[in-house]
């Protein structure tokens, strides 16, 4: 059968994080960004909790891609969507040419009809600090999980973080715990940039699961970029819905950052 995914859609947990930082295309990689500091850290963790878009707007530097009018717009989208959002920002590992990197998670939960979603996301930047202020980023990667249902049933997302232009992979996401004869169905699609940008929930195929979650290959486009994955499953105890970027480098030395 053909359905829509639920609100607020499996992508959409994505877009309302990647949203609270920079655009990506703001990022420039031949130069090497300041290391943040534990202040700025903190002062954005806050400004991210405390539900005011001024408090983050203060930490935004406009210039080179950047409309700090724009990212306090996504927030306040992201906290009506999820009013309970919490943030935790800590430093990540360096990465392989000596940038800092940031881990940035946020969870929450929100109430769509008779349905209570909870939201589970993380982020992994490299950020570009100009006086004292954020002005850019790279994604490193990022995944985000919606799950509904009185229980959060266990998944194992089994996506790789960066494939080479043209390798074919696969992206399957499996229950941990065996079915023992529950009926599940799922699906699986490639989100676009554009449905992300415009907010466009895709639609789903869900059909009935042989097994225990949902199995793909697929192929990498022959250009360097990223690939974005939906995945939906339905089960009796509850919906999983979680997305994957895969970065897709022409280098194999750049699949580990």
């Amino acid at each position: 059968m053909r359905t829509p995914l639920p609100i607020p859609g499996p992508f959409r947990p994505r877009l309302m994080l990647s949203a609270l930082v920079l655009a990506a295309a703001c990022w420039a990689p031949a130069a090497l960004a300041a290391v943040p500091s534990p202040d700025l850290l903190r002062n954005l963790e806050t400004a991210l909790n405390s539900g005011s878009p001024d408090s983050l707007a203060v930490l935004l530097k406009p210039g080179g891609g950047l409309d700090p009018a724009d990212v306090e717009a996504r927030y306040r989208s992201l906290r009506t969507r999820f009013p309970d959002a919490r943030w935790q920002i800590s430093p990540g590992e360096n990465l392989k040419d000596g940038r800092s990197t940031v881990r940035i998670s946020v969870s929450g939960s929100s109430q769509v009809g008779a349905f209570l979603y909870r939201l589970q996301a993380e982020q992994l930047l490299a950020l570009k600090i100009r006086d004292g202020r954020l002005d850019g980023q790279e994604l490193i990667s990022e995944s985000a999980t919606l799950r509904s249902g009185s229980t959060d049933l266990p998944v194992s997302v089994l996506i790789p973080d960066a494939v080479l232009t043209g390798q074919r992979y696969d992206v399957d996401v499996v229950f941990d715990n065996p079915l023992d004869g529950a009926v599940a169905a799922g699906g699986i699609t490639a989100v676009t940039e554009e449905q992300i940008r415009t907010y466009n929930s895709p639609n789903l195929e869900l059909t009935a699961l042989g097994g225990g979650g949902v199995f793909k290959v697929v192929q990498a486009p022959q250009q360097p970029g990223s690939q974005t994955w939906a995945v939906l499953l339905v089960h009796p105890d509850g919906i999983v819905s979680t997305t994957k970027r895969v970065r897709v480098v022409g280098d194999r030395a750049a699949l580990t950052p």
